[in-house]
């Protein structure tokens, strides 16, 4: 019994050391793919006027985009992980590849209702199957994170190609 209590305190006292350094800042599980447009409006058969799909002011990419898996976490001192697979345009004439494109995440954080705070990472290839690895540090780290936003940016024209579902833990 004296051997023990001391086996089952050192259990506990790295069971609860875990639990409480769990420095995760946000996790996204699971991607949406972008819809240029949100919806149109007028009386003709073609709309007259559409709504572009803004997301914390960034702008939509100008072709839909659709992704198999995303999983991302980012951590506290601003260390990000991203997986992502299947990302491929889903129109025009270059339906199901990539375009050559190169992606760089961005975390968006609410400062306000209509403020948004933007923290990047370097660009990273697509490959041809639309599969990209992000290991990087967002710049600038972020502090706190309130109501964040995880975009999959096109690392040209900076527009969003898919967005992170926030993980339900």
């Amino acid at each position: 019994m004296k051997l023990i209590a001391p086996v089952v305190l050192s259990v506990l006292v790295v069971i609860t050391s875990s639990a409480v350094a769990d420095d995760t800042l946000a996790r996204f599980k699971g991607g949406i793919g972008v819809l240029p447009v949100s919806s149109g409006q007028g009386t003709a058969t073609t709309a007259t006027v559409v709504n572009r799909n803004i997301v914390r002011n960034v702008q939509p990419a100008g072709q839909p985009w659709v992704i198999g898996d995303l999983d991302a976490t980012v951590k506290t001192d601003g260390t990000i992980q991203v997986r992502g697979r299947g990302l491929l345009i889903a129109g025009s004439n270059n339906i199901g590849t990539t375009v050559n494109a190169s992606v760089f995440a961005s975390l968006l954080c609410a400062v306000n209702a209509t403020t948004f705070s933007e923290h990047n990472t370097a660009a990273v290839p697509l490959a041809p199957n639309g599969d990209f690895v992000i290991n990087d540090l967002l710049s600038p780290a972020p502090a706190a994170c309130s109501s964040p936003t995880l975009l999959i940016r096109n690392a040209g024209n900076l527009a969003w190609f898919a967005a992170g579902i926030p993980a339900v833990e």
